[in-house]
């Protein structure tokens, strides 16, 4: 009796779907060497496991060269479906979709912007303003929120300032109060030091009466006597 025919599923057991695994891509790649050999064919197989391991082979002429070929004849043939004339059909009918698009937002630019407006009826023209309404109160929004971020931010920089102003005003007058007990101190010092730099320096003596001219008998007018007299008591020595 011949052996059945297996069914294609996934293995649920877990060992067995590895030994499985293991078996079939053995006999993948002996098949693989075995058509290269016999029918002179470049052959590339890539297999990856559930664990992602890279299992390969290839010809002689190598992985590289036969991904490089695969690409260049892919390549020809999304260009070939390219040119199709079904193809050109489809991308034509999708162009005059973008381009109706593209007119149907420029002419509702041109409405927003108040241009145009002759051909819309009263329906569409309250719908235009409910637009232009709510996005003006979109706008408004955004523009509050960002001034009352400013005037935060603004509000923050100036207690900071605020703060650092006060604090440069009390080292100033620290810095005042110092100076000011040092230039009382020297005061102080300079008091207790005058007295005896003055007894240091010698007295001088006074000179009474000073220089006068004498008149009389005997004696020539104009002649200068220096004398400590006073003048009244010469007074009474001439008479």
């Amino acid at each position: 009796m011949g052996r059945g025919r297996v069914q294609l599923k996934r293995i649920e057991n877990k060992i067995n779907r590895q030994v499985t695994f293991s078996k079939r891509r053995t006999g993948l790649l002996k098949k693989a060497h075995e058509i290269s050999v016999l029918c002179d064919a470049e052959v590339a197989v890539i297999v990856f496991s559930t664990k992602g391991k890279l299992f390969e082979y290839s010809t002689d002429s190598g992985m590289d060269r036969i991904l490089e070929r695969y690409e260049k004849s892919t390549f020809t043939e999304r260009q070939l479906v390219a040119t199709d004339p079904v193809s050109q059909g489809s991308w034509s009918l999708e162009y005059t979709k973008l381009q109706a698009k593209i007119e149907s937002l420029q002419r509702r630019q041109r409405h927003y912007m108040g241009k145009d407006l002759e051909s819309l009826s009263i329906k569409e023209l309250q719908n235009t303003e409910q637009q232009l309404d709510i996005a003006l109160k979109q706008i408004r929004t955004r523009k509050n929120q960002l001034m009352y971020d400013s005037m935060s931010e603004l509000q923050r920089k100036e207690k900071a300032l605020q703060e650092q102003n006060n604090l440069l005003l009390k080292k100033l007058e620290e810095k005042e109060k110092e100076l000011g007990q040092q230039g009382h101190l020297e005061q102080c010092n300079q008091g207790q030091d005058s007295p005896s730099f003055l007894l240091s320096r010698p007295l001088t003596s006074l000179n009474i009466g000073g220089t006068y001219q004498m008149r009389g008998t005997g004696c020539d007018e104009g002649a200068r006597t220096n004398t400590l007299i006073p003048p009244w008591m010469l007074s009474h020595v001439t008479e």
